[in-house]
């Protein structure tokens, strides 16, 4: 589907209260606060937000049919409600994948849907790779896969050519003579002792993060990243991750796509997302030729975004019909 329309009929459901919330002990220190919505013992989905280090919001639980979806939504090692707080000591890719197949086997499911967007696209190619047998759908925007290139472009030189001003912002924190690395050097002030250095370097990677998550400025949403809450585990634990090149190989998942090249995929992507360009997804539709890519002409990277919405639920209310 190539969608270009600028007017979508389709919404978010109406909103939802969890019928179950709880904390999940999964080792290594760390408990996960999940949610779960809709009808208990429908159509299993699992809901894996963005960051690393991002979290959920009550709008994610929307994304679903109530009536035809059970969905677990959770928040990963760090964010959101899961403590401890912003922790990067045992998180990584793999622990999480780990974590998704435990959140699996709590919920009593054989096998569920794996919906991600921007990092979480990157986590369900991964969970799903690995357990191909526990995946019927993947539902995937903002599509991520951890190349150098992909990671160049956000912290290196891409991205600062289309947003100029926010980039000399973002980049103009560190010292010049720190600016060859400046994930490295932001990592280092992430995790220094002195609290107004880590708040000041969270507060400034947050924001551009949250400038190059929507095509058009959104100063509720760059309000929402500068909030302490959202921004310490955001920063600390996507610094982490990209300096640990995402605990992956280089072309892994696109390595290993063979595995998951039969599980019906639905990519969700806009066409100007400058967060995570399209390349990405079109890589994955390439190495999974019965994938369906919906470009949305319209749009950049938030899944917050009119065309991004109207392809999710859609998405999902695909799948849905297909179950019955």
């Amino acid at each position: 589907m190539n969608s270009n329309m600028l007017d979508y009929d389709t919404t978010l459901y109406p909103e939802i209260e969890p019928y179950d919330t709880g904390m999940l002990d999964v080792g290594d220190g760390h408990f996960l606060y999940y949610e779960r919505v809709g009808n208990p013992g429908a159509k299993p989905a699992v809901f894996l937000h963005g960051g690393p280090g991002g979290g959920m919001a009550p709008s994610h639980r929307r994304q679903w049919n109530p009536e035809k979806y059970d969905v677990l939504l959770f928040d990963q090692r760090g964010c959101g409600q899961s403590v401890p707080f912003a922790e990067i000591e045992n998180n990584d890719t793999w622990r999480v994948v780990a974590d998704i197949e435990r959140l699996r086997e709590m919920c009593g499911h054989d096998a569920w849907q794996v919906f991600g967007g921007s990092w979480g696209s990157t986590l369900a190619l991964a969970y799903a790779q690995k357990h191909p047998e526990r995946t019927t759908e993947l539902v995937l925007r903002g599509v991520f896969l951890a190349r150098q290139a992909e990671k160049q472009w956000l912290y290196r030189y891409g991205a600062s050519e289309i947003m100029a001003e926010q980039w000399d912002t973002f980049s103009g924190h560190i010292p010049e003579s720190e600016r060859g690395d400046l994930v490295k050097a932001y990592y280092e002030r992430l995790t220094s002792d002195d609290e107004p250095t880590r708040l000041a370097a969270a507060t400034q990677w947050s924001l551009w993060e949250g400038t190059v998550a929507t095509l058009l400025p959104n100063d509720d949403l760059l309000a929402d990243f500068e909030e302490p809450a959202k921004a310490v585990p955001f920063a600390r634990i996507c610094a982490r991750f990209f300096l640990e090149d995402f605990f992956l190989e280089e072309d892994q998942l696109l390595r290993d796509m063979k595995a998951v090249a039969h599980i019906p995929t639905i990519i969700v992507q806009g066409r100007h997302d400058i967060c995570t360009p399209p390349g990405a997804a079109w890589a994955v539709k390439k190495a999974m030729p019965n994938a369906e890519l919906w470009m949305i002409h319209d749009a950049g990277h938030s899944a917050g975004e009119p065309g991004i919405v109207d392809g999710l639920v859609r998405a999902t209310d695909k799948f849905a019909e297909g179950s019955q």
